[in-house]
């Protein structure tokens, strides 16, 4: 996705995926053999680091994935994945964000609620996690979910207790779609901040999202802004001009600067209610009154004008390859630029370099939505009232079981379960606790009692919000 957005199969016979490069299942590891060890007897897997931390082993590792779990033999590439290892007797975390993977310790709040393990995938298609030649027809959910189903079948003979998958904003849809593909691998899924564009070419939820979105001052004060950067466009598109030849910025793939700076100016208010509060309406300039440097520093600070560039694009050329194949992304009319923008919200293709071949099938999103309604076990969806991708949310049918949808008052992207009211915090946290296996007696028997069983750490449970690309401003 953006700096704002970015994101963000019909029914398949999944046959056993074992690799070219070994087989997806470890060997029993012989008990009180040192984890590391553990780990490094699995076939396929390789350490590139061990950070210290207390309390934890924490390991960047790779991982030998086949390119195409339907054909194991053609080719494989390394995947890379992260391992907190708090004790072979605590339940385990997936994680992943749906892009490149941190190899700076960090604990999801699945994991630090249930004091877990942690495994952090990078997801398929992000560098260095990429095949050699990279063949992009590859790319698509059930391949990445496939990713998945191996690590944990490899990891679950060391880590034998309850498993439970996580992610937030394009990580939450990969913990959901993997869900939908293999059910019977996690006990339970954490899914933040998920959006669910069923049908890609119907998006009047987002218009209405960001009609009513905070309070009209505040929507008056960022739509003046957008429209007058599109007013000012020459003078600003000056900025523009020195700004990309003093970083050295290009822009082949989306075309043009003119192409980029439009970009950029419409992803403004929705990264505004993306990554930010109602009350940092305070810091929005009055367009009216407003310099060009002002409105430039505005748009740069919340839109980011390197990001159109290639050099910004690069990145996230597997992501907008996703969004414009499988995903979907969302298409604003922003009707207050009418008469003034040029382009409108450009399309997922226009982001990713013209010799990658792109189809988009509409099938694809429908039939998870279709399988979260009718088929959700221990599925937890949390939204921010305030985020625009909560506009298309995932929803629950009369086949969901012991499965939720909250929504965090006030909340953006960052929404999560200690944002819930109280009664829904508490009811939450109990959830993931039982699924993990690690509930104890007294949350059994009142939920109201739930509380994480480890305590804050600063550096470990640093929330990070994810600025993905952004689908289109």
């Amino acid at each position: 996705m953006r700096k704002a957005f970015r994101w963000l199969l019909s029914l398949v016979v999944l046959i056993g995926t074992v690799s070219a490069a070994g087989a997806a299942t470890a060997a029993e590891p012989t008990a009180g053999t040192d984890i590391k060890d553990r780990i490094l007897a699995i076939p396929g897997m390789s350490l590139i680091e061990e950070k210290p931390y207390p309390g934890y082993r924490y390991f960047v590792l790779t991982y030998t994935q086949p390119v195409d779990h339907r054909h194991p033999g053609k080719g494989s590439f390394k995947q890379r994945i992260t391992l907190l290892h708090k004790d072979t007797n605590r339940p385990t975390v997936m994680f992943t964000s749906g892009y490149n993977v941190s190899t700076t310790p960090r604990r999801s709040e699945p994991t630090a609620i249930i004091d877990g393990n942690q495994v952090s995938v990078e997801y398929r298609f992000f560098t260095p996690s990429r095949p050699d030649p990279a063949n992009w027809s590859k790319l698509d959910i059930w391949q990445a979910a496939s990713d998945q189903h191996r690590i944990f079948t490899a990891l679950k003979a060391v880590y034998a207790k309850n498993w439970l998958t996580t992610g937030g904003s394009k990580g939450g849809m990969t913990a959901t779609y993997y869900e939908r593909f293999y059910p019977r691998d996690m006990d339970g899924v954490v899914a933040y901040v998920a959006p669910n564009d069923v049908v890609d070419k119907e998006d009047s939820a987002y218009d209405r999202f960001l009609a009513n979105v905070g309070t009209k001052e505040c929507r008056d004060k960022l739509n003046g802004v957008q429209r007058e950067a599109l007013v000012r466009r020459k003078p600003l598109e000056a900025l523009y001009t020195t700004y990309a030849a003093d970083h050295k910025y290009t822009f082949n793939t989306v075309g043009s600067l003119d192409k980029a700076f439009e970009a950029v100016v419409l992803d403004y208010t929705w990264a505004f209610w993306q990554y930010s509060l109602l009350a940092d309406c305070e810091s929005i300039p009055v367009a009216r009154t407003a310099t060009d440097q002002q409105i430039w520093d505005s748009i740069d600070a919340i839109s980011g004008f390197s990001f159109y560039t290639d050099q910004g694009l690069e990145p996230y050329t597997p992501y907008y390859y996703q969004a414009g194949t499988e995903l979907g992304s969302p298409d604003i009319k922003q009707p207050h630029l009418k008469g003034l923008s040029r382009y409108g919200y450009q399309p997922p293709r226009n982001f990713v370099p013209r010799d990658i071949p792109m189809r988009f099938k509409p099938f694809v999103m429908n039939d998870v939505d279709r399988w979260v309604r009718h088929n959700a076990r221990h599925m937890m969806f949390v939204y921010g009232q305030n985020d625009p991708w909560g506009a298309e949310q995932f929803r629950l049918g009369r086949g969901a079981r012991d499965s939720y949808v909250y929504v965090q008052p006030g909340g953006n992207h960052g929404s999560n379960v200690a944002g819930l009211v109280p009664d829904q915090n508490a009811a939450a946290t109990a959830s993931i606790l039982k699924w993990a296996g690690v509930a104890p007696a007294a949350v059994q028997q009142d939920e109201a009692k739930a509380k994480p069983l480890t305590r804050f750490d600063a550096k470990l449970d640093k929330r990070d919000i994810e600025r993905e690309p952004a689908l289109r401003p």
